[in-house]
């Protein structure tokens, strides 16, 4: 069996867009008929730009090779262009591909991809999800609101969750790290007390940030947040300052995350090493693969540490974590995203049941592509998949983000 034929699509979710701009899928065949699909979560460069280096990956790398031969095409990928480093794009790009090959492999083998990783560890994996607005909230004024957060972590509690994810203290600037604004540790401090006082000890708070802050700014907002006990306080500042990190780690109770904009091993093993996170949030369409992450998983059992992968893309990397997730004793918990949209492109082939995610029993990823209808939703704009702002943190009339997706007018506009 031989890899042969490789097909791009870029799909873009509805407005208002909650995964993402647009979702970049891989679908590859053998010379067999088997197809396989993964998805590249890619997003330093454009989806017309990133098409020809998935193209470029797969040709040089992966075409005529044996699916099986993970191992080899990752080590060809990783090592590209005299490198032996992990590059974000080229890693972006393989991501997605070696995805497509572990669904090709499960369903060659009639069996599905976690079974060929050691096997079933978990029966169910806890599940988290971000808080989104409800269908009621003014989507504008949400992010800024503790009483609509509040209505929302309850509501997810009442779907079963036991853990909810939200960002108040923005805003994410390409400036780097910067000292949050006091209005920002004051909505941070308000969303806190008040999803906490919604939710009890029925779920755990995960405090997520995009590593915006500077070693002094992130600590001084978690001294500010422990009162509420957090699970995690997310990327705290830029996560390859893995030294400052660690003294984030070291000055506060809350547990430290990071790991979605890392890629292999190479990146993750400094964070352990340092103590700088004891859980790590990879992005598995970005970050080497399945197998390259079962490898990050092993070394995190060394060192204590536990696996939570990230989720702001398309349900084919979903269906990647959960095969993850299932096949390894550290899962903390996965990220989830339930919109129509990413139900549909699978169609309802992943269900969350009861705040869990159940592993599937069918091959391979175990998940039903409607092609049709990721064909059906192409990418027109000319936005990144997530972007951050030009503009500095405002001390003076305070911050808001808009929860990962541009607003509705904004993704009318591109």
């Amino acid at each position: 069996m031989k890899l042969k034929d490789l097909d791009i699509i870029v799909t873009a979710p509805p407005a208002p867009g909650w995964g993402g701009r647009y979702w970049i899928l891989v679908k590859l065949t053998t010379d067999t008929g088997i197809t396989g699909w993964g998805e590249c979560y890619a997003s330093s460069i454009g989806p017309d730009a990133m098409r020809p280096v998935i193209e470029d990956v797969f040709t040089r790398h992966m075409e005529g090779e044996n699916p099986e031969n993970i191992e080899l095409m990752f080590r060809r990928a990783y090592s590209s262009g005299f490198t032996q480093r992990p590059d974000l794009t080229v890693m972006g790009a393989f991501s997605g591909l070696e995805i497509a090959c572990w669904d090709i492999l499960g369903k060659a083998r009639e069996r599905p991809v976690y079974a060929l990783l050691g096997g079933k560890m978990n029966d169910r994996i806890r599940a988290y999800t971000y808080l989104y607005p409800l269908p009621h909230h003014d989507i504008s004024a949400f992010w800024t609101s503790p009483e609509m957060a509040a209505e929302s972590a309850a509501d997810a509690v009442a779907c079963g969750y036991t853990a909810v994810k939200f960002d108040p203290a923005g805003p994410y600037t390409l400036r780097g790290g910067h000292m949050p604004a006091r209005t920002d540790i004051a909505l941070s401090v308000a969303v806190c007390k008040a999803v906490r006082e919604a939710v009890g000890d029925k779920a755990d708070l995960l405090f997520g940030t995009h590593g915006q802050f500077t070693t002094a700014g992130a600590i001084r907002l978690a001294k500010a947040l422990e009162p509420y006990d957090p699970l995690w306080f997310e990327e705290p500042i830029p996560p390859d300052n893995i030294a400052e990190m660690a003294k984030v780690a070291a000055a506060t109770s809350i547990p430290v995350s990071t790991g979605e904009r890392l890629c292999t091993k190479a990146e993750f093993a400094p964070v352990l090493r340092a103590g700088a996170a004891t859980i790590l949030q990879p992005a598995l369409g970005r970050a080497g693969g399945i197998w390259e992450m079962k490898k990050v998983a092993a070394m995190a059992e060394v060192y204590d540490a536990q696996m939570a992968p990230h989720l702001y893309a398309g349900p084919v990397e979903w269906a990647a974590n959960i095969a993850l997730a299932a096949s390894i004793p550290n899962i903390l918990m996965c990220e989830t995203i339930e919109t129509p949209f990413h139900s549909d492109l699978i169609k309802g082939s992943i269900q969350v049941d009861d705040g869990f995610l159940v592993p599937s029993e069918a091959s391979g990823l175990g998940i039903n592509v409607d092609e049709e209808l990721a064909r059906a939703h192409p990418y027109t704009g000319i936005g990144l998949h997530l972007e951050m702002q030009e503009a500095p943190c405002n001390y003076a009339e305070g911050n808001a983000f808009l929860g990962g997706a541009p607003a509705v007018e904004k993704i009318e506009e591109n």
